[in-house]
């Protein structure tokens, strides 16, 4: 499954707890169609103590699906579904449907 959403893209969520906040994606799993997104969907682990580290209660970000996110354009703001275009030299890019402006 090829995915328009890369690493360090700023997306906004469209569904769920976190619906409206905007995050910057941290890792993609693309065989899962999911990503991790900074500050977005956190959760409460319990961990056991261990010799290294202590033991609590930690937050940590949880993968949400691909489809419940849209890619903001950095140069209109606005959340998108990007569509891949080819440019004169040959090479693929993503481009904002809504300004037309090449997403790097």
């Amino acid at each position: 499954m090829k995915l328009l959403i890369k690493k360090k893209d700023t997306v906004k969520v469209l569904a769920g707890k976190d619906k409206g906040k905007k995050g910057e994606v941290l890792r993609v799993f693309p065989e899962d169609g999911r990503l991790l997104v900074a500050k977005v969907n956190v959760v409460i682990k319990h961990q056991k103590p261990t010799q290294t580290a202590a033991g609590g209660r930690q937050e940590k970000e949880m993968p949400i699906a691909l489809a419940k996110v849209m890619l903001v354009c950095p140069k209109c703001e606005q959340a998108v579904r990007p569509k891949r275009d080819t440019l004169k030299t040959g090479e693929r890019v993503r481009v904002c449907r809504k300004c037309s402006e090449v997403i790097l």
